[in-house]
């Protein structure tokens, strides 16, 4: 369930700008990767988006536990926020 404080839109500084992540763009992503992750009995909820860029998810289900997990948030969920959402710095499982 997504956290009710999650503000819509987090201003990231980015070197010399400041470019904003849209929390319902990172949805739109999340909602492109997730029948992926339901196919091996997974699921995905971002639970925050940090100041600095960081996008805060927690891995459901199966990917909860799998010991490939790392790498699905890292080489496929970070790697696909990254390309279509400028500002996005790091994606980490809490």
């Amino acid at each position: 369930m997504e956290s009710e404080t999650l503000q819509e839109t987090i201003a990231v500084e980015t070197g010399a700008e400041t470019v904003s992540i849209d929390k319902d763009k990172v949805q739109e992503v999340l909602n492109m990767l997730r029948p992926y992750l339901q196919a091996d009995g997974g699921d995905v909820e971002l639970v925050n988006i940090t100041p600095d860029g960081v996008v805060q998810l927690r891995l459901q289900g199966a990917c909860g536990t799998c010991p490939s997990s790392t790498y699905t948030l890292k080489m496929g969920i970070e790697e696909q926020l990254k390309q279509y959402i400028p500002g996005v710095k790091e994606v980490v499982s809490v």
